[in-house]
């Protein structure tokens, strides 16, 4: 289980599916939905089982990126982003940072292929089809809208 302090001290990614496509998202210190909070493990089986895919598709940076950030986004802060979407996922990060209860996300980058969550093993499928959004990805979600 993520505690509030583990939510609060530290970046932690995670991984939603709509159905069909799938997202790879980080905290920024701020709440979890509590279907990722609940289980630290499935979370952690999530992350190793996405970092460990190959790079398999092309991938489009948010053209309103640098307005949503009110910055320049350098290659630094985009890499992991980038390196989640070559995989196929969607990729966010969280809008306001430190405010923990906020539960605001925008798109970073979008993977011209999407990944297919049909096409994922059992188990994985299993444990990210506990954190659900209904409808398709957009460029900006609120995670308190998740099943």
């Amino acid at each position: 289980m993520y505690t509030d302090f583990d939510q609060q001290a530290f970046d932690i990614d995670w991984y939603l599916t709509n159905g069909k496509e799938v997202a790879f998202m980080t905290s920024a210190g701020t709440c979890l939905p509590r279907s990722v909070a609940e289980s630290a493990q499935n979370n952690m089986v999530l992350q190793e089982y996405f970092e460990g895919l190959p790079y398999t598709t092309k991938f489009v940076i948010n053209p309103d990126l640098e307005n949503i950030i009110n910055s320049e986004a350098d290659e630094q802060y985009l890499s992991s982003f980038i390196n989640m979407a070559m995989k196929g996922l969607y990729a966010f990060d969280k809008t306001n940072l430190g405010l923990f209860n906020d539960p605001n996300y925008h798109l970073v980058a979008t993977p011209v292929t999407p990944l297919n969550v049909n096409l994922l093993p059992t188990e994985i499928a299993s444990i990210i089809m506990k954190t659900r959004l209904n409808g398709p990805m957009g460029l900006t979600f609120n995670i308190s809208i998740l099943k």
